[in-house]
């Protein structure tokens, strides 16, 4: 079993930043094999920043240049930095890990609130 515990979370002006965290344990595959996921209201769950399978990063578009996404190896913890947040990153931000067998942990969520 996974246990992702996200933080970090809350509400900020536009233009403003936050770092999430998600710490992990269990059966870890690969931190490698974690990322960060939004869902916005009346909106699917959408891909916001993830390390993929070779330690490389990958970014939807809509966050590039503005999102990094790091790792404490050390600590099984995966961060998100948010920097020049916008309204439209409002939502709740789940952490995510998909296990060897392809399936999906999820976090409990953390909640993102940007005003304009």
């Amino acid at each position: 079993q996974v246990q992702l515990v996200e933080s970090g979370g809350g509400l900020v002006q536009a233009g403003g930043s936050l770092r999430l965290s998600c710490a992990a344990s269990g059966s870890i595959f690969s931190i490698n094999a974690m990322g960060w996921y939004r869902l916005a209201p009346g909106k699917q769950r959408e891909l916001v920043a993830t390390f993929t399978r070779a330690g490389n990063t990958n970014y939807a578009d809509s966050v590039k240049g503005r999102f990094t996404i790091s790792r404490d190896n050390a600590k099984n913890t995966v961060y998100l930095q948010m920097n020049s947040l916008k309204p439209e990153d409002t939502g709740v931000y789940y952490c995510n890990h998909r296990a060897r067998s392809g399936y999906d942990y999820w976090g409990q969520g953390t909640q993102v609130t940007v005003s304009s």
